[in-house]
Protein backbone atom coordinates (compact mmCIF):
# COMPACT_ATOMS: atom_id res chain seq x y z
CA UNK A 1 0.00 0.00 0.00
CA UNK A 2 1.34 3.97 -0.91
CA UNK A 3 1.14 5.95 2.22
CA UNK A 4 1.69 9.69 2.29
CA UNK A 5 4.32 11.26 4.19
CA UNK A 6 2.82 14.59 4.33
CA UNK A 7 2.33 14.70 8.49
CA UNK A 8 6.84 13.23 9.15
CA UNK A 9 7.67 15.70 6.60
CA UNK A 10 5.79 18.87 8.47
CA UNK A 11 6.84 17.87 11.85
CA UNK A 12 10.50 17.36 9.99
CA UNK A 13 10.30 20.53 8.77
CA UNK A 14 8.58 22.57 11.77
CA UNK A 15 5.54 23.05 10.24
CA UNK A 16 1.91 22.46 11.14
CA UNK A 17 -0.62 20.38 9.00
CA UNK A 18 -2.87 24.19 8.89
CA UNK A 19 -0.05 25.71 7.47
CA UNK A 20 0.19 23.53 4.94
CA UNK A 21 -4.12 23.43 4.45
CA UNK A 22 -3.59 27.83 4.45
CA UNK A 23 -0.87 27.34 1.68
CA UNK A 24 -2.35 24.69 -0.69
CA UNK A 25 -6.24 26.30 -0.34
CA UNK A 26 -8.21 23.14 -0.61
CA UNK A 27 -11.12 22.08 1.20
CA UNK A 28 -10.51 21.15 4.44
CA UNK A 29 -12.34 17.96 3.97
CA UNK A 30 -10.13 16.81 1.43
CA UNK A 31 -7.04 18.22 2.71
CA UNK A 32 -7.79 15.60 5.58
CA UNK A 33 -8.73 12.53 3.82
CA UNK A 34 -5.49 13.23 1.92
CA UNK A 35 -3.07 13.78 4.28
CA UNK A 36 -4.59 11.06 6.69
CA UNK A 37 -4.06 8.67 3.91
CA UNK A 38 -7.84 8.07 3.61
CA UNK A 39 -8.22 9.14 -0.41
CA UNK A 40 -7.88 7.01 -3.48
CA UNK A 41 -6.18 9.36 -5.88
CA UNK A 42 -4.10 13.26 -5.28
CA UNK A 43 -3.93 15.25 -8.16
CA UNK A 44 -0.24 15.79 -9.78
CA UNK A 45 -0.84 19.18 -9.08
CA UNK A 46 -0.86 18.17 -4.93
CA UNK A 47 1.51 16.66 -4.95
CA UNK A 48 3.55 18.94 -7.28
CA UNK A 49 3.01 21.95 -4.88
CA UNK A 50 3.50 19.72 -1.56
CA UNK A 51 6.87 19.00 -2.85
CA UNK A 52 7.83 22.17 -3.43
CA UNK A 53 6.01 23.47 -0.45
CA UNK A 54 7.95 21.16 1.87
CA UNK A 55 11.14 20.85 -0.10
CA UNK A 56 11.15 17.59 -0.83
CA UNK A 57 10.77 14.94 -4.12
CA UNK A 58 8.05 12.49 -4.60
CA UNK A 59 9.89 9.67 -3.27
CA UNK A 60 9.92 11.64 -0.03
CA UNK A 61 7.01 12.12 -0.34
CA UNK A 62 5.58 8.79 -0.36
CA UNK A 63 6.24 5.47 1.38
CA UNK A 64 5.44 1.99 -0.18
CA UNK A 65 4.05 -1.13 3.00
CA UNK A 66 5.72 -3.98 1.23
CA UNK A 67 4.17 -6.11 3.61
CA UNK A 68 0.96 -5.06 2.59
CA UNK A 69 1.64 -5.61 -1.53
CA UNK A 70 3.13 -9.33 -0.41
CA UNK A 71 -0.32 -10.61 0.79
CA UNK A 72 -1.97 -9.41 -2.42
CA UNK A 73 0.08 -11.75 -4.16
Amino acid sequence: MVHLNVLELLQKRGHTKYWLYKQLGMSYQNFNRMVNNQTSSIRYENIEAICQLLECTPNELFSFDEDTFDQNK
